[in-house]
């Protein structure tokens, strides 16, 4: 069957965690179909999480910038066929090309319609694709920023040399304590906390009622497989306490500190906050993060060296 092969299932297998045997039976009960298979593994309990699609689609880069003033950041990812190609001078200038003119961009700006030296985005990465022979596509920008009057610090932090990037902006009752020593760490740590632990939202009642209702599915499903069932009326207490423990995972703010975590202490991003603002006299408030994966959602065509070699004896 289609989309049930050795590659599916090690994929499946590395997002779910689950084992080998249960990984092709997922995919054979979803006739192949990658996302439906993470559900099913979900909701036979197999898994305790998946990971996102597309981690490491598509190569290219994630690269950040911080205003001088440091009241707003900036950042873009701009993708390429390949990793030796990503390493190409030209598209590495590029690549800060297209930040600084996003830094100089309103919001919401049409990034492929940006000017650099007078030329649109989108035909430069045209001419740029005709000159190293892969296809280099911009993808997306995004910006946090502090509103006039208001204030606060912005902050950029890119992992990996390019795949993963985070924006956090942080706002603050005066400048004196968003330069406070603490508060400058809290969103140094944030940002890094936002890297490793790919939050969707800085808190739980950012999620989407589609989201959630797609989750109630999968606790409901578990409850059915699960050998010892429990009575279907305890159900909406136990599925409360899956809610909480998701959100623990999901929401930024409700996140266990990896930073806290290596010096022993339990505390979340949130108390990390409280303890922040205290130290430094005033009001803290996380207001926004962005994360980006380089080449996350975007499917990659994988070779078929099976179906190559057929070909090849056919003709």
């Amino acid at each position: 069957m289609a989309g049930i092969n050795a590659q599916a299932i090690k994929e499946l297998r590395e997002r779910t965690q689950a084992g080998m045997s249960d990984c092709k039976s997922a995919l054979t009960e979803a006739e192949g179909d990658m996302e439906k298979a993470v559900e099913i593994i979900l909701k036979k309990g197999l898994a305790k999480s998946a990971k996102r699609a597309g981690a490491s689609a598509t190569e290219g880069e994630v690269r950040a910038a911080v205003a001088a003033d440091r009241r707003s950041a900036t950042m873009v990812e701009v993708n390429i066929q390949t990793d030796f190609a990503a390493r190409n001078d030209a598209f590495r200038q590029f690549v800060g090309d297209v930040l600084a003119a996003a830094e100089k961009a309103p919001e919401g700006a049409d990034v492929s319609q940006l000017s650099i030296g007078g030329k649109p985005v989108a035909d430069v990465a045209t001419e740029l694709t005709a000159r190293i022979g892969e296809k280099v596509a911009v993808r997306r920008w995004d910006r946090v920023s502090i509103p006039a009057g208001k204030h606060g610090v912005a902050h950029a932090y890119v992992h990996l040399g390019g795949k993963i990037g985070v924006l956090v902006a942080v706002e603050t009752s005066s400048q004196a304590v968003a330069e406070h020593p603490e508060v400058q760490k809290l969103v140094e740590d944030t940002a890094m906390q936002a890297a490793a632990m790919s939050p969707l939202v800085l808190r739980r009642d950012e999620v989407t009622e589609e989201l959630k209702a797609k989750q109630k599915e999968i606790f409901e499903a578990q409850l059915r497989e699960d050998p010892k069932p429990k009575p279907e009326a305890a159900w909406p207490k136990i599925i409360e306490g899956k809610f909480n423990k998701w959100y623990s995972e999901v929401a930024l703010l409700e996140q266990e500190s990896v930073e806290a975590a290596s010096r022993g202490v339990s505390l979340t991003i949130d108390k990390l906050r409280e303890a922040a603002a205290k130290a430094a006299g005033g009001e803290v408030t996380l207001t926004r993060f962005v994360r980006y994966e380089r080449g996350e959602g975007i499917a990659k065509k994988e070779d078929d060296f099976a179906a190559e070699v057929a070909k090849m004896a056919a003709s």
